[in-house]
This record gives C-alpha cells, sequence and structure tokens, in this order.
C-alpha cells in the first residue's frame, strides 16, 4: 500500500521514528540497523512495510529498500513474524544475514535471541535461493550521542526485555568495551548476551 515515506525525522528511538510528511506524523517500526543512518531533524525517506492485523496497523520502515526485502523474506517464513525479523535485523546487518542464509551459517542465526536450530535451518533453506547479493545493502557508520545507554535500554525495554536485566548487561558492556560503542553496537552486544 505504502512504498516510501519521505519527510522530516521528527523523533527517532532504536525502535521507531517519527516522520513527518504533508503536516501527518507516521510512526515507523525500525531496526537497529535503520537507527543507525537516521538523523533527527533531517529530510529522510524510509521504505515501507504495512502489516495488518484484527486489531492494529504496523508501518515497518527501512533506510533501504534492500533490508526491507530481507524483512519481507524472513516473515515469508513459517515460524518467523515481525518481530522476530526485527531482532534479527538488530542484531545482525542485513549484510550478515544475507551472508548467513547464502553459506548456510546457521550458528551466526542462531547467536539471535529466540531464533533456534531449527528455525535458522528453515531460515536458510527457505531463503538460500531467494537472497540475491545486488539486495545486500552496505552499512554507514553510527554516531555518538551523550545518551546512548538511555536509549540502548529503552529500545531493550521495547524490544520486551526486563528492565533490570537489560541495564546489567548495559552496564557490563560499558564496563567491558568503554564508553565508544555506539547505541546500535551497545544493543547488539546485549541481545548477544540477553
Amino acid at each position: 500500500m505504502y512504498d516510501y515515506i519521505k519527510g522530516k525525522l521528527v523523533e527517532r528511538t532504536p525502535v521507531y521514528a517519527v516522520v513527518e510528511a504533508n503536516g501527518i506524523g507516521y510512526l515507523l517500526n525500525i531496526s537497529i540497523h535503520t537507527y543507525s543512518q537516521l538523523r533527527e531533524n533531517e529530510h529522510c525517506t524510509l521504505y515501507t512495510h504495512l502489516v495488518v492485523r484484527e486489531d492494529d496497523l504496523l508501518l515497518y520502515g527501512f533506510a533501504e529498500p534492500g533490508e526491507r526485502e530481507l524483512f519481507r523474506q524472513l516473515i515469508s517464513v513459517s515460524g518467523v513474524g515481525v518481530s522476530t525479523a526485527r531482532i534479527i535485523l538488530s542484531s545482525l546487518s542485513p549484510e550478515e544475514v544475507y551472508i548467513a542464509i547464502a553459506t548456510g551459517d546457521a550458528p551466526l542465526l542462531q547467536r539471535v535471541k529466540g531464533i533456534g536450530g531449527k528455525t535458522a535451518q528453515r531460515i536458510i533453506i527457505d531463503l538460500k535461493d531467494k537472497v540475491s547479493k545486488e539486495l545486500i545493502p552496505h552499512e554507514k557508520s553510527g554516531f555518538l550521542h551523550n545518551t546512548k545507554k538511555e536509549e540502548a535500554l529503552s529500545g531493550l525495554i521495547i524490544l520486551g526485555f526486563p528492565k533490570m536485566l537489560a541495564d546489567k548487561a548495559l552496564s557490563k558492556i560499558i564496563e567491558k568495551e568503554g564508553t565508544g560503542l555506539t547505541v546500535e553496537q551497545l544493543i547488539k552486544q546485549a541481545l548477544k548476551i540477553l
């Protein structure tokens, strides 16, 4: 129904962004990969995917058409819903997911919370013939923010992790790695240990 939304980014968090286009604010669920490419108060284009549920309409936004295509391929796999697909794209870059599928690297997919051996194998079997190397998006560098721990914590809570556990995980990561990590890196590392 909607292919993309182009407008001013008025709010962004690690799990959603609000884009104002023609006086309407669209709330779009996003992955950490997309989050790392957005800058607040700038014009942006997000490629969309609309999910219609019995009691809700959910709009997902992606910085690149290749990431949206990968999301659509992931949710076509039996047992992989929109939440699981977003966690996959938040834990791994789209390029890592494509490579894992193309090379049959199930252990890499299993590092994502909620993905077991059977689901990883199903993703690989169902999508191996569908992945196209031209669709692999190239990552852009992240950016620093003064409240990156709070943003990472907020993102983990919205993804369904208990606040106390997420906070402990982030504190461990910051203690070990220092404060030089981006919000995206913090969330990805936290997802590996939660």
